[in-house]
């Protein structure tokens, strides 16, 4: 999916466990299908799972997650990666990598969901538990910044767009959101990635949240995408309300949520289906929201 991505396989992540991690070198070991774009991922054994970054944008995440994670666990509604070893670099894999405790679940699909409502308000109550867990000290996240870091950026993306999807009316949709009020709020923390992917389900309801190589502190309004990368429109309102966002952060939110749709469509259009259907998706529901509005 990217240039230079780094070869991972399964001779390599026993290679790794055997230097580091003997206890659990044995364990069987296959790699998981998944539509992620940093991480390959391995099952190993029945309890574990091991996450090495592909490319040197997740080079610091296993860190990060080793990190902060155990510090704001407790302070969430739901499971979050448990980090049980840390890997370091050697001289045939660069950069740190993670042994995590195996969590049961399925990815969400949008338009496949058993239970709207109640996903809606299990969501929205995760990232109100984010947002308000009063710890000290986080990172500054990249997605937690003004919309008006990522403008060239988007609008490169409706450059390279145009033909594909409604440019005219997705860049009118960029610009409302542009002109939302700032967050002038002390640093909230987020998870900045809450793409479906990252979240697993059960029975219906959100059983656990994955991938936090994102997480820092800012603007929580990016923790909002998966109103419109995930639900339906009728549970937004609830999911909204669950999450705490006012009318500028929902604004701001769905600003979020479009430009990362705008610059993953052209992006993984070739390299990885899923990331695109979703990308399309969320562009369909900006605009359809905005037409509606």
């Amino acid at each position: 999916m990217h240039a230079g991505e780094t070869l991972i396989d399964g001779p390599l992540v026993r290679h790794l466990l055997a230097g580091q991690f003997p206890r659990w070198a044995r364990l069987p070991l296959r790699r998981v299908r998944s539509s992620g774009t940093v991480n390959a991922l391995y099952r190993l054994g029945d309890d574990l799972a091991v996450r090495l970054p592909r490319i040197a944008d997740g080079a610091d995440d296993a860190v990060k997650e080793h990190t902060w994670l155990p510090r704001l666990a407790p302070r969430l509604p739901l499971p979050v990666p448990e980090i049980l070893g840390l890997g370091t670099p050697t001289a045939d894999y660069p950069w740190h990598w993670s042994v995590v405790r195996w969590l049961d679940g399925e990815a969400p699909a949008p338009g496949a969901l058993t239970d709207a409502p109640r996903l809606a308000a299990d969501l929205g109550a995760f990232v109100s538990a984010l947002r308000t867990a009063g710890l000290p000290g986080g990172p500054p996240s990249y997605r937690g910044t003004p919309l008006t870091a990522v403008d060239a950026e988007t609008r490169s993306a409706l450059e390279d767009l145009r033909g594909t999807v409604d440019t005219g009316a997705a860049l009118a949709a960029w610009e409302e959101a542009l002109d939302a009020p700032v967050w002038t709020g002390p640093p909230c923390w987020l998870h900045a990635d809450l793409m479906p992917m990252n979240l697993l389900v059960r029975e219906g309801r959100l059983s656990a949240v994955l991938d936090f190589g994102t997480l820092g502190t800012g603007d929580p309004a990016c923790d909002f995408i998966p109103a419109w990368n995930l639900l339906p429109a009728p549970v937004r309102p609830a999911f909204r309300e669950a999450a705490g966002a006012d009318d500028a952060g929902w604004a701001r939110g769905r600003g979020w949520a479009l430009s990362m749709a705008l610059a993953q469509l052209p992006y993984y259009r070739d390299t990885n289906p899923v990331i695109a259907a979703n990308a399309r998706h969320v562009i369909t529901e900006v605009l359809a929201e905005r037409r509606r509005s």
